[in-house]
C-alpha cells in the first residue's frame, strides 16, 4: 500500500485560493463558520481516512460481501464505519442547524467525502448512500416520514438506498413493472424485483431504507406514472420493534471491483405484505429522484476522481523508489541506474494523471460551489446556478469516470508488471474505478442528457450561462502574460464547441432525434475537455495571484507543478478537441446508417 492517497495542499489549494471558500462565511447561512473550523474539519476527514477506512481497503476487496442463510454478510468494519460516520456527523454535515447537522458548505462537506473515497470508496459508499436517501425523505416527504426515518439514518444506524433498475427495465426507467397496490391503511403493497441495488441489503446495519420507484395500479404508462416509495427491509410493527417486511434478497452479484459493497437482486411481495410508504405526490416519483440522482451522479464523479487521485500516488511512489535505466544519452554503464521518474515517458503517464485528478476534482468543486451559491444568494442567482449544476452534472459524472479509468491504467503502466499484480494495489483501483462510467447513467445515457437536454434548455439558457462563466475567466487569465497563450488556445476551442453545438442543433431540425443524438457521447467527450480546460486556467489564474503575491520556499515546487500540468493539459489533451469537433461536424451519420445485418459475418 502507498503513504499517502491525497493532497491535502491541493486539496487547500483549490478551496481557499481557487474558489475561496472563506467568502461564504460573509453570507448569513454559513457565518459560524470560518477557516480555522474548516481546517479542523479537513483534519478530522484526513485522519478518519488514514485510521478507519485506508487500512481495510484491499481486506474489503478480498473478503467479498455473501449472502448467508437469507442475509447479507460484509466486512465486520461496515458497522463500525457507519457509527462513527453517524456519531461524527459527517452523514449530516451538509443538513441545517435546525435539522441537527453540521450546515457546512457543499465545498468542505464534498472535499470531505472525497477524502474518504480516496481512502476507500466501498467504504464510503455507506455513509454516501444514506446521506442521498435522508435528502429525499427530508425533501419531498411527510414530517411523519422524517421523523420514523431520517434521525436514525443520520445517526447511521440504518442505511439508506435508491432502488430504481429492474431486470428489464435499467436506464429505461419507463418500463418498469414494479407496482404498488393502495390500501386504506395509509401505505401501499409492493410488488416486483429490483436489480444492481448498491448496499441493498446487509448486516452492517440495523435496516436498510429502499428509496424505490414503481407504479400505482392503474397509472399511466411511462415516466408520468412512476412513483417514489418509501420501502424498509424491515417495518415499524405496533409494538414499535422492527419486524420483516416481505423484501428478500434474491442474490449477490460477484463483481469485477467494487467489492467492498454489496450489489444485490431484491424481491418485493413474494408474501403479499411489502408496505412501501409514498413519498410526496402520485406520479411525481421519478422528479424527485432526480435529486438523488443528480447528487450521486456527481458523487460517482468524485468517487472516480478520488480513485484515480490514489492511484497516482501510488504510482508516483513507485516510480520515485523504482531504479531503472539510466537517461538517454548516458552510454556510460559505470553510471548508476537513476529512479524511472527520471525517464521522459514516465514524466508523461505521471503528467497525464496529475492533469485528470487535478481538473476533475477542480470540476467537481466548482459544482459544489453552485450547491452553495443557491443556498445563500436570491431567486435570480438560485435560478443561474441551478442552470449552470444541471448542465455540468453529466460532464462532472463522465469526464472523471472515463477519463479515471484512463488515468488508473496509466498509473498501473508506470509500475510495468508490478502494477498488473496484487501486490500492488493498482489493480484494484483499475478493477474498481470501473463501474464509474457504467452506473448512475452510462456515458451514452449521460451524453443524451446533455445535447438532447441540457444544452438546450431554456432556450439554451444553461449553455448561454456557461459560456459566460468561461468568458469571465479567459477574460481573467489573458491579463497574465503567463496564462494569455492558453487564455487564446481556450477561447478557440470554446469557440469550436459552440459552432458544434449550433450545428447539432440544425442536424435535430432536419433530420430529427436519431441523428441528432447519433454521436452525443463524442459531443460529451468535446465539452468535458473544453471544461476541464477552464478549470485548469482558473488553477492558473490562483497560481499567477499567489506568485505575484509571494510565494514562500516551500511552495515554489508545488505551483510550478501546478503551472507544468496545465501547460501539459493544452499541450497534450485540449488539441483533441480538433478531432472530436471534425467528427461532428461531419454530416456523415455513420451509425444511423450501418445496419444490423451488416455486423454478420
Amino acid at each position: 500500500m502507498a503513504a499517502k492517497f491525497v493532497s491535502e495542499r491541493n486539496i487547500k489549494f483549490l478551496l481557499y485560493e481557487v474558489f475561496d471558500v472563506e467568502s461564504l462565511t460573509k453570507y448569513e447561512y454559513y457565518k459560524e463558520h470560518n477557516r480555522k473550523m474548516f481546517d479542523m474539519v479537513l483534519k478530522a476527514a484526513v485522519k478518519l481516512g488514514k485510521d478507519l477506512l485506508f487500512p481495510i481497503f484491499e481486506e474489503m476487496d478480498r473478503r467479498q460481501p455473501e449472502l448467508l442463510n437469507g442475509e447479507v454478510k460484509v466486512h465486520p468494519s461496515v458497522k463500525t464505519i457507519m457509527k462513527e460516520f453517524g456519531e461524527g456527523g459527517w452523514i449530516s454535515s451538509r443538513v441545517p442547524f435546525d435539522r441537527d447537522g453540521e450546515q457546512l458548505p457543499s465545498l468542505v462537506a464534498d472535499v470531505c467525502e472525497f477524502i474518504f473515497a480516496a481512502a476507500n470508496y466501498s467504504a464510503n459508499t455507506y455513509p454516501g448512500l444514506t446521506f442521498g436517501a435522508s435528502h429525499l425523505i427530508e425533501s419531498f416527504g411527510s414530517k411523519e416520514l422524517y421523523d420514523t426515518y431520517v434521525p436514525r439514518m443520520r445517526a447511521g444506524e440504518w442505511q439508506g438506498t435508491m432502488a430504481l433498475t429492474e431486470p428489464e427495465a435499467g436506464s429505461s426507467l419507463a418500463d418498469i413493472t414494479t407496482m404498488a397496490e393502495p390500501t386504506d391503511k395509509g401505505y401501499y403493497r409492493i410488488k416486483g424485483q429490483k436489480i444492481f441495488i448498491s448496499a441493498g441489503d446487509h448486516d452492517g446495519v440495523d435496516n436498510v431504507i429502499h428509496l424505490m420507484l414503481a407504479k400505482i395500479v392503474g397509472a399511466q404508462a411511462g415516466v408520468k406514472g412512476i412513483s417514489l416509495f418509501v420501502v424498509p427491509k424491515k417495518r415499524i410493527d405496533d409494538n414499535g420493534n422492527l419486524a420483516p417486511n416481505d423484501v428478500v434478497t434474491a442474490g449477490v452479484f460477484h463483481k469485477l471491483g467494487y467489492r467492498g459493497c454489496p450489489i444485490v437482486q431484491l424481491s418485493m411481495g413474494d408474501k403479499n405484505d411489502c408496505r412501501g410508504w409514498l413519498v410526496g405526490e402520485p406520479h411525481n416519483g421519478l422528479k424527485y429522484m432526480f435529486q438523488m440522482m443528480n447528487e450521486a451522479r456527481i458523487g460517482v464523479g468524485m468517487g472516480a476522481t478520488a480513485m484515480a487521485t490514489a492511484a497516482y500516488y501510488a504510482s508516483l511512489e513507485y516510480a520515485k523508489s523504482r531504479i531503472q535505466g539510466r537517461k538517454k544519452g548516458q552510454k556510460d554503464l559505470n553510471l548508476p541506474p537513476v529512479p524511472i521518474i527520471e525517464h521522459a515517458d514516465v514524466k508523461r503517464m505521471l503528467l497525464f494523471q496529475r492533469a485528470v485528478i487535478e481538473g476533475a476534482l477542480a470540476l467537481i468543486m466548482q459544482c459544489s460551489k453552485y450547491v452553495d451559491f443557491q443556498k445563500i444568494l436570491g431567486q435570480e442567482g438560485k435560478e443561474k446556478y441551478h442552470l449552470l449544476l444541471e448542465i455540468l452534472t453529466p460532464i462532472a459524472k463522465s469526464y472523471p469516470s472515463e477519463m479515471g479509468v484512463h488515468a488508473i491504467s496509466q498509473g498501473l503502466q508506470c509500475l510495468g508488471g508490478s502494477g498488473y499484480c496484487d501486490d500492488y494495489p493498482l489493480e484494484q483501483y483499475y478493477r474498481d474505478c470501473r463501474i464509474h462510467p457504467i452506473h448512475e447513467g452510462t456515458t451514452g445515457i449521460q451524453g443524451m442528457d446533455l445535447l438532447g437536454r441540457k444544452a438546450i434548455m431554456n432556450n439554451g439558457r444553461a449553455f448561454k450561462l456557461f459560456i459566460s462563466e468561461m468568458q469571465e475567466t479567459i477574460t481573467a487569465a489573458g491579463e497574465y502574460k503567463a496564462l494569455d497563450k492558453y487564455a487564446a488556445e481556450l477561447n478557440q476551442a470554446l469557440t469550436k464547441l459552440q459552432e458544434v453545438t449550433h450545428h447539432l442543433i440544425s442536424i435535430a431540425q432536419q433530420q430529427g432525434p436519431e441523428a441528432f443524438l447519433a454521436d452525443a457521447t463524442l459531443y460529451l467527450e468535446l465539452f468535458s475537455h473544453v471544461t476541464i480546460g477552464w478549470q485548469w486556467l482558473l488553477q492558473g489564474i490562483a497560481v499567477q495571484k499567489a506568485v505575484d503575491g509571494g510565494t514562500t520556499k516551500k511552495d515554489v515546487n508545488f505551483y510550478q507543478g501546478k503551472m507544468f500540468t496545465l501547460r501539459y493539459f493544452f499541450a497534450y489533451e485540449l488539441p483533441k478537441t480538433l478531432g472530436l469537433a471534425k467528427r461532428l461536424l461531419d454530416d456523415d451519420r455513420l451509425t444511423v446508417a450501418m445496419q444490423t445485418n451488416f455486423f454478420n459475418d
